[in-house]
């Protein structure tokens, strides 16, 4: 698959450390419907993680694992081969954090079940070859890429968000959703770089970054109305509508409109994941973090 005129070539400089899955395992036995005290509608914005991301990220693994023969850059076939193995990790970590949770009455089931139908009939291979597979990979490359922008913008949101210690989240889930936002900042280059080197359009890298940001949102917002109404808990309150406008303007959850405001950033002619931000926070923490320290010993 030829480069066109648009790509970039690996610009990894100081990011240039090696990307690799760790085992980790957390213990849910302990948490609770509603792990953020007090905060119900909020909890359920965190389970969209659980509900949402094992299925997309086996689809964004199986879209990376596909473009590995038209990476001919081995650092960047190792960068693709360690991404493709943390994020099923991710997937996998979040499919217990949610089995657990329909076990204490959270029942998703059937929800899951049509969210997995609908990423492998739009985001998969379709058996495609040929030209038509070349493109449709590019196509799911840059929807990707776009996808995890926000991963990693959420990632250093999560990993710097005090309120939730604050509110007293209960230690294994802030531990899985920090271990998985620092991760999602240490590989916030992979994918960006990947559709770079094998397509590089801007009209796709466009097109794409519009798709996923008007995707994402309301599948946000829509997966924790429906959590949010599935919830069988006495004490979950009122009008989740206004918990949510209550919660992000107490940060006690991220704003939505960082769906709008990070497009004209990832747009900008030049722009490049490592622009974010450094990324010391996310190794800190994945140096200390319970569950990731675990998996070293």
């Amino acid at each position: 698959m030829a480069q066109t005129a648009g790509a970039t070539r690996r610009p990894y400089r100081e990011e240039a450390h090696a990307i690799n899955p760790r085992d980790v395992h957390f213990d849910f036995a302990t948490v609770p419907m509603h792990y953020i005290p007090g905060e119900a509608l909020a909890t359920h914005i965190i389970n969209v993680m659980h509900l949402l991301l094992p299925e997309g990220e086996r689809a964004m693994a199986q879209a990376l694992a596909e473009s590995l023969p038209y990476i001919d850059d081995e650092r960047l076939r190792e960068e693709v081969t360690g991404f493709v193995g943390q994020e099923t990790m991710h997937a996998a970590t979040h499919e217990a954090a949610r089995k657990h949770l329909q076990s204490i009455g959270l029942d998703v089931d059937s929800y899951v079940a049509k969210i997995g139908w609908a990423v492998d009939r739009i985001l998969g291979d379709h058996g495609l070859t040929g030209r038509a597979k070349e493109e449709w990979l590019k196509e799911r490359l840059g929807l990707f890429a776009g996808m995890e922008h926000y991963t990693a913008v959420f990632g250093e949101w999560l990993l710097n968000a005090e309120m939730l210690e604050q509110k007293g989240m209960h230690p294994a889930m802030l531990d899985l959703v920090r271990w998985h936002g620092a991760e999602e900042v240490e590989h916030r280059s992979v994918v960006y770089d990947a559709f770079m080197h094998v397509d590089g359009s801007y009209a796709r890298k466009a097109r794409t970054a519009v798709v996923a940001s008007a995707t994402l949102l309301p599948l946000f917002v829509l997966s924790a109305g429906y959590m949010y109404r599935k919830d069988p808990s006495a004490d979950k309150g009122r009008f989740w509508g206004w918990q949510f406008v209550s919660a992000t303007r107490r940060k006690v959850i991220p704003s939505w409109t960082t769906f709008f405001t990070e497009i004209p950033r990832y747009l900008r002619p030049g722009f490049h994941p490592s622009q974010l931000g450094p990324m010391d926070d996310a190794l800190r923490y994945l140096a200390h973090s319970p569950a990731a320290r675990a998996a070293q010993q």
